[in-house]
Order: C-alpha cells, then structure tokens, then sequence
C-alpha cells in the first residue's frame, strides 16, 4: 500500500505545472458538471454549453499554443475524471472541459452524437469537445458516432 502511495506521488510531481495546478479544479468542475446534468434542464444547461450550429461537424481552428493548451486541458479533466467517487461520464467531462476552455478563451466545438448498440439492440449517446486538430474530450468520437448537436462558443457566431 505504501509503496504503491509513494508511486503515486512520485508520478504526481512528474506532470507538467499545469497539470498539477488544475487536477483540484477539474476535479470540482466535473462534481458541477454532474449535478448540473442531474439536476439542470437542458435548455437551461444549453446555454452555458453555447450556441447550437447544427449537426455538420466542424471544429473551430485554433493556433499551435491554444492547441497545447487544450490538450493539457483534455488530460487533466481526463486525470480528474479517474477520481472522482460519482460517474465523471462523457457529458460532465464535457462541460468541464469547456468550462476550463472558456476560461482560456480557446475556441471550441462540444458534439453530442449517438450510434447502435448492438448489444442493448438500442442507441447509446455520447458528448465530447474538440478544438482544432485536438480532441479535448471523447477520443475517437467522429468515426464511432453520428453528430446530432454541436454548439460553439458565441464568439464563433458573430
């Protein structure tokens, strides 16, 4: 137990900066995210998302620094998400995600899409957020599920 404790904190003071400064805030951010999807009506919710754009999938372009930035942003939110004690799913990591990509003023585009499942003979939904070239949250997304809502922030509207 202590060792794996040591190994745990010896890969801690590894990361980037970054990375350490935001895995407590992430962490807060996703309990957020979570209770607003339990608790918070969608078309309240949707307007902290963005603004809808339709369902023809396009990712905002962003420059090579932003690009870094959201990737950092990705992994800890990813990080965050393996600590938490409630379900941290696709749609809260979202949010967080966004809600830290705001913060930075990053450009973003946050996709809901659903795909068959055939093993529950039903349709299985899924959230996620890119940024230029970077896939933020949600990993192979676009080759597994077809986009039904995108929103972007409304700055991109303009």
């Amino acid at each position: 137990m202590t060792f794996r404790l040591s190994r745990k904190v010896a890969a801690f003071l590894g990361w980037p900066r970054f990375q350490k400064l935001w895995l407590g805030p992430a962490w807060i951010a996703l309990g957020i995210a979570r209770l607003a999807v339990l608790l918070v009506p969608f078309r309240h919710l949707g307007r902290f998302v963005g603004v809808a754009a339709g369902v023809d999938a396009w990712v905002p372009l962003a420059t090579e620094a932003q690009c870094r930035r959201a990737q950092a942003i990705g992994q800890v939110v990813r990080c965050a998400a393996n600590y938490t004690p409630f379900d941290a799913n696709c749609f809260a990591q979202a949010l967080a995600a966004r809600a830290l990509l705001g913060l930075y003023r990053i450009p973003y585009a946050l996709f809901f899409g659903v795909a068959r499942d055939p093993l529950a003979s039903g349709l299985k939904a899924h959230a996620w957020v890119a940024t230029g070239p970077v896939k933020v949250t949600g990993n192979e997304s676009f080759s597994a599920f077809t986009v039904v809502g995108m929103y972007v922030p409304r700055s991109l509207t303009r």
